[in-house]
């Protein structure tokens, strides 16, 4: 199933089955965010879908003319994560920007992934809304990922998402990554969640991202999750480790769609990110 948050005071969680859409906040049991479901799921040792599925039976249905154009955050984490390096293009392309590569050999390589802190929820954005470019930063880039949607710890459901980068910060000197990464509008999420349950393999899913500037297509790429250099749940369990893991987050999994050096990405620009079964994220481009 796909959950779904509606820009809409009076709407709760919207699940959509097959071409039918519910409003569950209506149902006799009112849920109204992905967390109040991940709870419930929890207490009552069932899956969201499980849970989804039994009040959909008297929720009502939201019509296609409220829920296409009209879509809002699906979730509003405590926190959101990334991992850098987990894909082998990702690690060529950082350390061409980089002044010290070295460091980004040594953890494609090595035991421990690279994961940082990327955003709180003030700094991240739905479909449909601006993402950010930091004006101090003259070589900005977005990264498409798999996003994991984490509830205590465990893999719940999968979205989009979009890790925002100023590569000439970073490329500076790695000990300015969290400038390069952490800013307002810093990262997109949506447009909505995927229950684990849904996807069969997280890591065989196809991924396309597209980019356009005044009408034109400036790039366009395609990968597949098939590529990536750790698990979803290896991600996790290190994210997990010695760590005071909030109530909900997104861990992002890193990118392997990097566009070529001469690009940057300017204010106006519309992005674009497809992943199999979960859906698209569109997102355009301001300057923060």
């Amino acid at each position: 199933m796909r959950y779904y948050q509606i820009d809409s005071p009076d709407s709760g969680l919207v699940v959509r089955t097959n071409e039918e859409a519910y409003d569950l906040g209506t149902s006799r049991a009112p849920v109204d965010s992905f967390l109040e479901l991940a709870k419930a799921s929890t207490v009552s040792g069932t899956d969201v879908d499980s849970i989804a599925s039994r009040l959909v039976e008297t929720a009502e249905t939201v019509p296609r003319a409220d829920f296409d154009g009209n879509l809002a955050r699906p979730l509003s984490p405590d926190e959101v994560w990334a991992a850098g390096v987990t894909y082998e293009i990702s690690e060529s392309a950082r350390e061409e920007e980089s002044e010290k590569p070295d460091v980004y050999i040594d953890v494609y390589d090595s035991e421990r992934p690279e994961l940082f802190f990327k955003a709180t929820a003030s700094r991240t954005v739905g479909h449909g809304e601006d993402v950010g470019i930091r004006h101090d930063s003259s070589w900005n880039v977005p990264e498409p990922e798999l996003g994991l949607v984490l509830y205590r710890g465990e893999i719940v459901g999968y979205t989009i998402g979009n890790d925002v980068s100023s590569r000439s910060i970073e490329g500076e000197n790695p000990l300015y990554l969290p400038q390069a990464k952490v800013y307002n509008r810093c990262c997109a999420i949506g447009p909505g969640i995927v229950s684990a349950g849904s996807i069969d393999d997280p890591h065989d899913l196809g991924i396309q991202m597209t980019i356009t500037r005044d009408g034109g297509i400036e790039y366009e790429g395609t990968t597949t999750t098939a590529r990536m250099h750790r698990t979803c749940q290896e991600l996790t369990s290190f994210y997990c480790r010695h760590n005071s893991i909030p109530e909900l987050a997104v861990l992002l999994t890193g990118t392997s769609l990097v566009p070529d050096d001469g690009f940057t990405l300017r204010e106006g620009d519309s992005i674009s990110i497809s992943i199999d079964s979960i859906g698209r994220l569109e997102n355009t481009v301001t300057e923060v």
